[in-house]
């Protein structure tokens, strides 16, 4: 939901309703779109995209998503090249944008705040001709008393217009929600992580302990002293050798518990992570458990478990505003995941030989699950491994005792 909804929840209410609140409230926050996390740290789309497990996650979606080819077809698996929605979900959305990098951006759009738009522009005859992205910030979505839908997008001028729900491409995560916004806890513990490894790391100058000094030092003796440590073996000379005098000596410090298991606390952070995106965390490249077997079977849940659904997604937006009522019952549009498939292919092979050697699949049946239009003569059960196309041999004459 756009800034313009959130002002219209904060501030179109009755005169019974308002009620003023400071920037610093959490109600403040939600209107400019940024929740604060139990860590302190605000989480926006922005800062989100900071740490590097998110941005593996929206980029394999979305960019997943985009190189998968859509095409329109027809009832009986022909490309409908003529039909004009086959360009736009195939080749190119307008002139300066593709066909997949328009679905990479609403994709990422609706991963990062929850919701994607694109508004389809008509020809004279209503029919769609380009598909131009809309800030999701300038779109508000509103219902009326039949839940039917209504876009209201706030232009460049300050207006604003209402657009149908036939006139805008929609793209939305589960619910309209953006997954970091639910997990917003595991992203700021992530960022906050990383701020505090930082600082840590950033005082590599100061050795892990202590020097002792037998006498007592005034406050400016000390900081001298200190900032001739630092000079000496801080930045470029960290780890070079010190030479102590007047008696001083140095006291090693083990690096604390906490400080150590701090590796496995960022790695636990990138599963959250993979968990609110719905990837297996070994394509966000957390490898501690990973092996050959379970890498692979990870590229096949991640086609099954998150893939699929943005497919579906994207196939009931593109018929949505593509196609009219009646010419959803000659075409449809799908995707075409035959390269994610790739890795199994063997294993589909394998089924659908099975399949026809036990008489249940036809071939038009198995070139449909190939996304391979029929052809003629393809509807037999026979068993092709057994029977051959040739004529039976005719009977041999019976030979007659002679007389």
């Amino acid at each position: 939901m756009g800034i313009l909804s959130s002002l219209a929840r904060f501030v179109g209410r009755g005169a019974s309703e308002q009620k003023g609140f400071p920037l610093s409230s959490p109600e403040a926050y939600a209107l400019f779109a940024a929740t604060p996390a139990a860590s302190g740290v605000s989480i926006t789309a922005q800062t989100a995209m900071r740490v590097p497990a998110v941005r593996r996650a929206v980029s394999l979606i979305a960019e997943s998503v985009a190189t998968l080819p859509f095409k329109t077809y027809t009832e009986g698996k022909d490309a409908a090249k003529a039909h004009p929605s086959y360009g736009l979900v195939h080749d190119w959305a307008n002139d300066w944008t593709s066909a997949e990098e328009l679905r990479e951006l609403l994709t990422a759009d609706a991963l990062l705040t929850g919701h994607g738009f694109a508004q389809v522009v008509r020809n004279a005859e209503g029919k769609p001709v380009e598909l131009h992205r809309m800030d999701p910030g300038a779109v508000a979505i509103e219902y009326d008393a039949y839940s039917e839908p209504s876009y209201r997008v706030r232009l460049i001028d300050g207006r604003s217009t209402i657009l149908a729900h036939h006139d805008v491409l929609h793209i939305q995560a589960l619910r309209g929600v953006s997954p970091i916004t639910l997990a917003r806890e595991a992203v700021g513990l992530a960022l906050a992580a990383e701020g505090h490894l930082a600082g840590f790391f950033r005082n590599g100058g100061r050795p892990s302990g202590v020097i002792l000094h037998p006498n007592k030092l005034e406050a400016e003796t000390s900081k001298k002293l200190a900032a001739s440590w630092f000079q000496s073996h801080g930045g470029e000379q960290s780890g070079s050798t010190a030479i102590l005098d007047e008696g001083m000596d140095f006291k090693e410090i083990a690096v604390k518990l906490a400080d150590a298991e701090f590796s496995e606390v960022r790695r636990e952070q990138v599963r959250e992570i993979a968990r609110a995106f719905n990837v297996p965390p070994a394509l966000l490249y957390e490898l501690s458990r990973g092996t050959w077997s379970n890498f692979e079977q990870s590229h096949r849940d991640f086609l099954t478990g998150t893939l699929r659904p943005w497919i579906a997604r994207w196939q009931a937006a593109y018929s949505r505003v593509l196609l009219t009522p009646e010419e959803r019952a000659a075409f449809y549009i799908e995707a075409t995941p035959d390269d994610l498939l790739s890795v199994e292919f063997a294993a589909r092979a394998t089924a659908y030989s099975q399949y026809r050697a036990m008489g249940v699949m036809t071939a038009n049946e198995v070139r449909s699950g190939l996304n391979l239009p029929p052809m003629a003569e393809g509807d037999a059960l026979q068993n092709p491994f057994t029977t051959t196309g040739a004529d039976a041999p005719a009977p041999e004459p019976e030979e007659t005792p002679n007389e």
